[in-house]
């Protein structure tokens, strides 16, 4: 069977028994986690199914509403003003600016150590390349760093962190013009590691506050690692750390390490692996399954079976291929950096149900030759109804009991626009909403 057409079903199969839900979402991503929230919350059996790894780990742990506007303007004061002048296809358009901020709201309940649900306004936060971000939302770790407040900043890069040059990220914010002074300088981590730990095991010990050794002495790392720190503090009021000062207790290491030095300490968001990333897959993943739903990872969605509706769908496990079967789905895949849409020499296209994806017949339409060009192809994706449900070349409905959301959208670059997570918590709460009164 080809993805993207309807399965003949084997003896096989037939014998095998379905996995019943009432909404069935399938993607792990920010946008399928919100989708299988919303329905969850609403009262639906939920069922949710991943393949992979979800895509947060790598991701910033920022959550943007909408930082630019298509044509580049910005960064923008507040998103909400702007949504409403946005292109009819973008899907903020599709939701309307109420849901989004619906949508910003069930974020806000279930993630409780994130900060910006009090305002509208974005908030600026420096990034580990020296930029300054907006965002909507942010982790708590990293409010004493915002760049809207004028107090100096220290930034403390590792030797043993090649991606976070604490000097050059210094440089880089004062030739962006930040109100504060701020220099950059590079320690050892105590202790003994290898040059290739990862992240994650710095802020484990960080967690535990282990002894390591320093001179033939052990020292609790906390403690160290702020002496190392104090004897390059000037006058500096703040203090950013890269974004591993802890992972199961962020808020207990930032304070000892503040307590020490007597500043406020923060974290700057990093590359992947992202332990900020990590923290809210966590919370959300916690989140659904307090609320009943039942989770699945590690087993790809190989097929499925209907034409108007979608029957059942087809998940490869240990060389089976189990049926689940539920009265609506949410396809919440990612878009073509997460394969949920792709493209070959005949085209661009969705691979697991066939939904159309518009585009030029003409492969080099697809993209500008200035490389930050304003590149069609950013905006691939399926087009949907008022209720996201994908819909044909000839724009009728694809399957009157599936929703789209997330990336797997077009009409927008939530790359330029710093809207992606935005998009798929706004568009992932109204698809879970609606399955989940299309299933009652």
């Amino acid at each position: 069977m080809t993805l993207g057409t309807p399965n003949t079903q084997s003896s096989t199969e037939a014998s095998i028994m379905a996995i019943e839900s009432d909404v069935l979402v399938i993607g792990g991503g920010l946008a399928g986690l919100t989708s299988a929230l919303a329905a969850a919350r609403s009262g639906a059996d939920v069922r949710l199914l991943s393949y992979k790894q979800s895509t947060l780990r790598n991701a910033s742990g920022l959550v943007d509403v909408l930082g630019y506007t298509p044509d580049g303007e910005g960064p923008l004061s507040n998103p909400y003003d702007v949504i409403p002048t946005l292109p009819e296809t973008h899907p903020y358009r599709t939701v309307g600016v109420e849901t989004v901020r619906e949508a910003m709201g069930l974020f806000d309940d279930v993630v409780t150590f994130y900060r910006g649900g009090h305002t509208d306004t974005n908030a600026l936060v420096p990034t580990h390349g020296g930029t300054v971000k907006p965002t909507a939302r942010y982790p708590e770790g990293a409010s004493a760093g915002l760049a809207s407040d004028t107090r100096d900043v220290l930034l403390v890069g590792l030797e043993s962190m090649t991606d976070f040059d604490a000097p050059r990220a210094a440089a880089h914010l004062e030739a962006a013009g930040v109100p504060f002074g701020v220099r950059g300088v590079t320690i050892s981590f105590p202790g003994a590691f290898r040059a290739d730990a990862k992240v994650t095991r710095y802020a484990h010990v960080l967690d535990t506050d282990d002894d390591v050794s320093v001179r033939g002495r052990d020292v609790p790392a906390r403690e160290t690692l702020a002496r190392r720190v104090a004897s390059h503090l000037e006058d500096e009021k703040r203090v950013g750390f890269p974004a591993l000062l802890g992972m199961d207790h962020p808020a207990a290491v930032r304070a000892a390490l503040s307590d020490e030095l007597g500043v406020d300490v923060f974290e700057v968001p990093m590359g992947p692996p992202s332990i900020p990333g990590i923290r809210l897959e966590e919370a959300l993943f916690a989140a659904l399954s307090d609320a009943g739903a039942s989770i699945e990872t590690g087993n790809p969605v190989v097929g499925y079976e209907g034409t108007e509706r979608i029957e059942r769908v087809f998940v490869e496990k240990n060389g089976a291929r189990i049926p689940n079967t539920a009265e609506q789905y949410v396809l919440a895949t990612g878009g073509l950096v997460g394969k949920g849409v792709q493209s070959n020499r005949e085209g661009v296209y969705e691979p697991l149900f066939g939904c159309h994806v518009a585009h030029s017949a003409n492969r080099y339409d697809w993209f500008e030759r200035d490389a930050f060009g304003d590149h069609p192809f950013a905006r691939f994706g399926v087009n949907t109804d008022d209720s996201l449900r994908p819909l044909a070349s000839d724009g009728s409905t694809a399957f009157n009991n599936l929703r789209a959301a997330g990336s797997v959208l077009g009409g927008y670059d939530f790359a330029a626009e710093k809207s992606g997570s935005g998009v798929s918590i706004a568009t992932g709460y109204t698809a879970g909403q609606h399955a989940a009164q299309e299933a009652r």
